[in-house]
Parts: C-alpha cells; structure tokens; sequence
C-alpha cells in the first residue's frame, strides 16, 4: 500500500514563495512517476507539474518558469518549488503517485496554498 503525505503547504503574499513536500513509503520510489496537482474552490482538479522515473518534467502552461518540480528517489520525495507566486494560485494541493505502466494512481490528503496580502 502506497502512502503520500504532503506537507509545506500555508498562507503567503502575492509574490512570495513556498515549497511542498511529498513524502511517499510503501513502494519503490524510484518507478512512479510523480505529480502535482491543485484544485480551487469551484474548480476541476488540475495537474501542475509532472516528474516521471526519468526526471523529465512537464508544467501547467500559467505555472512555467515559476515552479519547479524536482524528486529526491533516496529520500522516497517529490518537492514542488513554487515562486511568485499569485492569487490564482491558491488551491488546495494533492500529490500523485502512479507506477509506471499502471492506470491506478495513489493520492496524498492534500495541502492548503493561499495566496493572499
């Protein structure tokens, strides 16, 4: 059974900065491809960024060149850097596991973002 618990989420100012943390244990790490997703009030859920077991990357076009998505596979964690940050932004967070050639993916609880003066 797969476990992802987020972390790093809060409340920051326009412009500001944070850095989320996805923690995942029951598996090898190694061969999920890991993601982040947000979903606003009102809102579909979204995918933000994506890592895959080889390290490339892919980003939600409004969050490019603001956030990186970055894993650390001896540390079993997925980080999501994010930088200038805007209202628009604000989301409840999840992170997303899914092994590699399978359809079933794994969620993590959630982590509030609210960006707000």
């Amino acid at each position: 059974q797969v476990q992802l618990v987020e972390s790093g989420g809060g409340l920051v100012q326009p412009g500001g900065s944070l850095k989320l943390s996805c923690a995942a244990s029951g598996t090898i790490f190694s061969n999920y491809i890991m993601a982040w997703h947000r979903q606003a009030p009102g809102k579909q859920r979204e995918l933000v960024a994506l890592v895959n077991s080889g390290g490339i990357t892919n980003y939600l076009d409004s969050v490019k060149g603001r956030f990186t998505i970055s894993r650390d596979n001896a540390k079993n964690t997925v980080y999501l850097q994010m930088n200038s940050l805007k209202p628009e932004d604000t989301a409840v967070y999840y992170c997303r596991a899914q092994r590699v050639g399978s359809l079933y993916a794994y969620w993590g609880q959630g982590t509030q973002v609210t960006v707000s003066a």
